[in-house]
C-alpha cells in the first residue's frame, strides 16, 4: 500500500472570538491552501486551544443563529457546552463526548458555556467542523446525535494507546455516527512513544489536528501542537508517532464534487438557493428559539 506523504503542516493562526464564548484558530477555511473546495466535504475547522476562562455567573457563547445546508460537529475535550435548537434538541456537551447536529433544511441553534462550569471557569478547549451534505440531502429534516464519550467506539492499540472512532471505520471497528457521505472522524490518543496507523482512500481529503502532545509523521517531519496537517491525495497509507503523550483529531472524507456557495451560516449549491435560505430565515420557517 503506497504512502500518504504530508502536502503541507499548518501553524494555527491568531486566534479570535466566536461570540464571547469560543477563542478560536481557524484552519478550514482560513488558512492557504485549507479551501472549502480543497478540503470538501469538510467546510469550516475552528480549534479551540487551551484557554482559561474566568469564572462567569452569565455564561460565555453564541447567541441564536442559523444554519442550512450541512452539518455542526462539536469535539469537547476540556470544558462543558449547553446548547439549544428549534427542533426541540439541545443538552450538555461534556468532556469527551461528541454533538453532531444535522442542519439540513434549517434550524436555529445556540451555545453557551454550561452554566454550573461557568460559574467555575477553567481551561476549555473544543474542535467544531462544519460538514458539507450532499445537494440530494441539504433539504432533508433537521436531526441530532447525542454521541457520549462512553458511548464512542475505542480501538485498543495495547501499550501504543487507543483510537476513538467517532465516524467511519478504523480497523473494522465502526463509528458511532451516522453520516450522509464517506466521512471518518477520530482522536488517536496515543502514549509517549506509540504509533498508529491510518488507510484512507488516496482521493479522500485527509488531515490531522495535534490537539495535546507532539508527533511524528511516516517517520519523518515533527509536528507540534496546534499545528495541522494535510495530507496528499496519493497514497492510502500513513504512520504517527507521538514523541510524547498526545491526542490527535484525524479527519478523512470522501470529496462531494458539488458545487459550493457559502454565505454566512448557509451554505448550498447556488446563490438562488442562498437567497431561497435568507427568505425562509426571514419569514420564519426555521422555528423559534428565545435567545
Amino acid at each position: 500500500m503506497a504512502t500518504k506523504n504530508i502536502e503541507i503542516v499548518v501553524s494555527p493562526k491568531p486566534a479570535h472570538f466566536v461570540g464571547d464564548g469560543f477563542r478560536v484558530h481557524n484552519f478550514i477555511p482560513g488558512a492557504h491552501p485549507l479551501t472549502m473546495k480543497r478540503m470538501d466535504p469538510f467546510l469550516i475547522l475552528d480549534y479551540n486551544a487551551k484557554f482559561h476562562f474566568k469564572g462567569s455567573e452569565v455564561p460565555r457563547g453564541v447567541g441564536v443563529h442559523p444554519h442550512r445546508g450541512f452539518e455542526t460537529v462539536t469535539i469537547a475535550y476540556q470544558g462543558k457546552v449547553e446548547h439549544h435548537d428549534s427542533s426541540g434538541g439541545g443538552g450538555i456537551i461534556g468532556e469527551g463526548d461528541v454533538q453532531w447536529m444535522t442542519a439540513a433544511r434549517g434550524i436555529l441553534h445556540k451555545e453557551y458555556h454550561e452554566k454550573e462550569w461557568s460559574k467555575e471557569g477553567g481551561i476549555f478547549q473544543m474542535v467544531q467542523l462544519w460538514v458539507n451534505l450532499p445537494a440530494k440531502d441539504k433539504m432533508s429534516k433537521p436531526k441530532y446525535q447525542t454521541i457520549k464519550n462512553t458511548e464512542i467506539q475505542k480501538v485498543d492499540l495495547g501499550e501504543n494507546g487507543f483510537v476513538e472512532v467517532i465516524a467511519g471505520e478504523y480497523k473494522g471497528i465502526k463509528g458511532s455516527a451516522s453520516t450522509f457521505s464517506p466521512v471518518n472522524l477520530m482522536n488517536a490518543k496515543l502514549k509517549s512513544g506509540g504509533k498508529a496507523e491510518f488507510n484512507f482512500p488516496a482521493n479522500f481529503n485527509t488531515a490531522a489536528l495535534v490537539v495535546e502532545g507532539s508527533i511524528l509523521v511516516n517517520g519523518g517531519e515533527k509536528v507540534p501542537t496546534n499545528h495541522f496537517v494535510l495530507f496528499r491525495n496519493e497514497g492510502e497509507s500513513f504512520t504517527i508517532e507521538a514523541t510524547e503523550d498526545s491526542v490527535i483529531l484525524i479527519l478523512s472524507g470522501e470529496p462531494l464534487n458539488e458545487p459550493i456557495v457559502p454565505h454566512g451560516p448557509f451554505v448550498m449549491n447556488t446563490q438562488e438557493e442562498i437567497m431561497q435560505a435568507f427568505e425562509d430565515f426571514n419569514t420564519g420557517k426555521f422555528g423559534y428559539l428565545e435567545d
